[in-house]
């Protein structure tokens, strides 16, 4: 999978590295070739993404992360030309921040919040109860892969 990384804000190059694992294992696990895919990560600061929170969900408060598909449904997502699957704002102070409340690593949560993201543009929704224990299971196994476990 092709992640195109902002500038600004990015980790360190272990993190980077685990996310472009993380992210071809989640295409692969999906049937799709992540050799086909293309994933845009931003990193922000909790100001901007409580901007966005409050722009797109209408929910005023920070975030620790955002997905925006480009497809509606996971049938829309072509599997037999190169695709851009959309968009993940990661907020890094809001990672931090959490991995100290759940008691591991900082690098654990933001490829976490990656894995996370990428099932969502990949068509998974945890709206629904059945959806999310289905999404959360998938997203243990690709973390498990990568040794990154709670």
């Amino acid at each position: 999978m092709n992640i195109v990384f902002s500038d600004e804000r990015m980790p360190g190059e272990r993190v980077i590295g685990l996310m472009r694992e993380a992210g071809g294992l989640c295409a692969a696990r999906e049937g799709f070739d992540p050799e086909k895919m293309e994933v845009s990560v931003t990193f922000v600061d909790a100001a901007e993404m409580r901007e966005l929170n409050r722009i797109y969900r209408e929910i005023d408060r920070v975030t620790d992360v955002l997905s925006f598909p480009q497809y509606a449904t996971r049938a829309e997502i072509p599997g037999d030309i190169y695709a851009s699957i959309g968009d993940v704002v990661i907020c890094s102070e809001q990672a931090l921040l959490q991995a100290d409340d759940f008691g591991h690593s900082p690098e654990r949560e933001l490829v976490y919040l990656f894995v996370h993201s990428v099932f969502h543009l990949l068509g998974y929704d945890h709206d629904s109860g059945g959806e999310r224990a289905e999404m959360r299971a998938r997203e243990e196994a690709v973390m498990k892969d990568l040794r990154l476990t709670r």
